[in-house]
């Protein structure tokens, strides 16, 4: 994992602080071994984990500058890509947001192990949390990672986002279509959909798109709409 983790860094142009390489490589472990009792990933081989889940998460690095900024990733699951982001850009200030808690008190640990500070872990259904004090138009970036359509990741995240600041979709290749029907929602939750940034996963023939959504002004008040509302009736 250790050699394919640095050819494939290398070959995103990303240059690893010291020590991040061993602790991605430990995070892969206790990953693998939690998975075991846990459903964390379906990706249960260290060289697939590695590229599919390190450095598909680290490729973000080449459309946003991290280096002092304030993230949250919404619906982090595993940890990704929030976790990796903050190993390779230790002045991240990251937070975690997950509906399942015991995902989050497994990355309680995985932190401390690691030695990650400045990480926030919160326990919360995303369209929940966005209405609290503290966390509407408050982040420089929010991510997602999650399998859903972008009309309702762009409602559960943009929100969370500062206006100036952005929220990084990523998505598979060929999602062109998902977006261009996604630019209503956008609008009406105040981004602008800005040029897609289109990646192949090093050591693989997989091809991923970043699609950013800058934050062009305040999310309007009704928004996030509640989960039903947002699955039924998509912007």
């Amino acid at each position: 994992m250790k050699v394919l983790l640095e050819q494939g860094l290398e070959a995103l142009g990303i240059t690893p602080p010291e020590g991040a390489v061993d602790q991605l490589v430990r995070y892969g472990e206790l990953l693998l071994e939690q998975n075991k009792v846990m459903n964390l990933t379906a990706i249960t081989q260290p060289d697939q984990v590695a590229a599919l889940h390190f450095l598909d998460s680290a490729a973000l690095l080449g459309c946003a500058s991290l280096e002092g900024a304030s993230l949250v990733d919404v619906g982090t699951g595993a940890g990704f890509p929030g976790m990796v982001l903050k190993i390779l850009v230790p002045g991240l200030h990251l937070t975690l947001v997950d509906s399942l808690a015991k995902r989050l008190d497994w990355l309680s640990t995985v932190c401390a192990e690691l030695g990650l500070e400045r990480v926030t872990l919160r326990h919360a259904r995303a369209e929940e949390l966005a209405w609290e004090d503290g966390w509407r138009d408050a982040f420089d970036f929010a991510t997602a990672r999650a399998v859903a359509d972008l009309r309702v990741l762009t409602e559960l995240c943009l929100p969370y986002v500062r206006p100036g600041g952005r929220f990084l979709a990523m998505k598979a290749a060929g999602c062109q279509p998902e977006v261009d029907a996604a630019g209503r929602a956008v609008s009406v939750l105040g981004g602008r959909l800005r040029p897609a940034f289109c990646y192949t996963i090093p050591g693989t023939e997989v091809e991923r798109v970043v699609v950013p959504v800058e934050k062009t002004a305040p999310t309007p008040q009704g928004y996030p709409r509640r989960w039903a509302k947002i699955q039924k009736a998509p912007l």
